[in-house]
């Protein structure tokens, strides 16, 4: 998916940078050397690539040689051979964890307050126009907070900590664990999308439905007449 969607990520900066030398079409490194030397000793502070004897999206397969397991969530997955070059390879997966961190916020932002409508907490939501509604605050003021939030976010991204959050847990393990999660949110939005458009209900809404009456209500049925 990353591949399909680097090209909307040319304002980004990666947070991880390819050594100038290395052997060709291999990444040695998840870490800058600079960021390596300034680590605090730990089992965090080190980005640990992947066994040679990782998972691969197809077992029994060969990945290619630029998907050397240096990157997190590198299941040897590019059959049209996009990464091959080093610098749009380190763009690619640099786009994709942008559009995952994106679409976990979408996915908690369309969940959450249909969970609350459901509770009584909301009337009348609908993520599909939400940007349509009037809200309790001045566009202005929503726009100069959001500034904010981003920038100390983007801010943290520049800085690529490297022990995020004081976890124990090495630092590939939790870069693989988001970027999964980014997937299959980027999986579920496409979803809640289609959903949308086809039923014009909520994705609980949906899933209510399906477990109701899973004979009838499910993808299948978007391709049947009504």
């Amino acid at each position: 998916m990353a591949l399909a969607i680097a090209a909307s990520a040319f304002s980004t900066f990666p947070n991880r940078e390819l050594p100038r030398k290395s052997v060709p079409g291999k990444i040695a490194t998840c870490l800058p050397k600079r960021g390596c030397l300034n680590a605090t000793k730990g089992p965090s502070s080190v980005c640990e690539p992947l066994p040679p004897d990782r998972p691969l999206w197809f077992p029994g397969s060969s990945p290619p040689e630029w998907l050397d397991g240096s990157l997190p969530g590198d299941f040897g997955f590019d059959p049209l051979g996009l990464g091959s070059d080093p610098e749009l390879l380190k763009w690619f997966a640099q786009a994709e964890l942008m559009h995952a961190r994106w679409a976990m916020l979408a996915v908690a932002g369309i969940l959450i307050p249909e969970w609350l409508e459901s509770l009584g907490f909301i009337e009348n939501f609908s993520w599909y126009d939400a940007g349509a509604r009037e809200y309790f605050a001045d566009p202005t003021t929503l726009f100069v907070v959001q500034l904010g939030l981003m920038g100390w976010v983007e801010g943290r991204r520049w800085a690529d900590m490297i022990n995020p959050g004081g976890s124990p847990e090495p630092v590939m393990v939790l870069r693989t664990k988001e970027i999964k999660n980014g997937r299959l949110a980027m999986l579920a939005f496409i979803g809640f999308c289609f959903q949308a458009v086809y039923t014009g209900q909520g994705p609980i809404e949906n899933l209510m439905a399906h477990i109701a009456d899973p004979g009838h209500c499910n993808i299948f049925s978007a391709f049947t007449s009504q």
